[in-house]
């Protein structure tokens, strides 16, 4: 059964194998794992034994609790929006106005 926190992790996981550049077969090998167990974690639909956890942040190159920081599971559109609302919010509020512009200003 998919609940959503299986899911979120099971994405994170997916996030962080694609940024290794792994394939879900390569990983499953890693961990000594079936791709299809590591298809089911991924997908939301499975969890893993501490075991598995342990072993997944030494392959993956991440501490364990990285795992479950949901922070980069936004979408481009999502981040955008939630930019735009909170620059409404300030748009009348000088000072934070100017920390907002200096930031930018300073990435882009």
């Amino acid at each position: 059964m998919k609940s959503k926190l299986n899911v979120q992790i099971g994405k994170r996981i997916q996030y962080l194998r694609k940024q290794k550049g792994l394939s879900q077969e390569q990983l499953a090998e890693a961990l000594n794992i079936a791709t299809s167990s590591l298809s089911y974690i991924e997908t939301g639909r499975g969890f893993m034994t501490l075991a598995t956890l342990e072993k997944m942040s030494e392959v993956l190159e991440v501490e364990p609790c990285e795992i479950f920081q949901f922070s980069t599971l936004k979408t481009n559109e999502e981040m955008y929006g939630m930019l735009l609302k909170k620059l409404g919010m300030i748009k009348n509020d000088n000072e934070k106005l100017q920390v907002a512009y200096s930031i930018l200003k300073n990435i882009l």
